[in-house]
């Protein structure tokens, strides 16, 4: 697995997860050209991406000192949950979505 750099600026808090998702496509299968309101409703329903980075706390229960089995890790790819958390930009320039750790459905082998 590579190690994943943060290069958005964004620290993740509490039991927060910073994603990059999947980028959607510019153009339909049969090569028609999306209208930006389209892309960004898509956008915001992809459910595939990275894992860049996560809170300390992320991944434990409530009290904070037992991990679940296996936690993801930065640089899995991930499916999140559709709508989940908010899109925010990093200081690349990158569009990001801040998420729950429990909106982290699966991992992908």
């Amino acid at each position: 697995m590579k190690k994943m750099s943060n290069e958005s600026g964004i620290a993740p808090t509490e039991f927060k997860c910073l994603i990059f998702p999947k980028p959607v496509e510019e153009k339909s299968k049969g090569g028609i050209i999306l209208p930006d309101e389209t892309k960004d409703r898509d956008q915001f329903a992809q459910l595939e991406g990275t894992l860049i980075d996560a809170s300390p706390l992320a991944f434990t229960y409530h009290d904070g000192t037992v991990e679940t089995f296996n936690p993801p890790k930065a640089g899995d790819q991930i499916l999140f949950a559709k709508y989940a958390g908010a899109m925010v930009k990093g200081k690349d320039g990158k569009d990001y979505r801040l998420v729950n750790d429990k909106d982290i459905t699966a991992v992908l082998s």
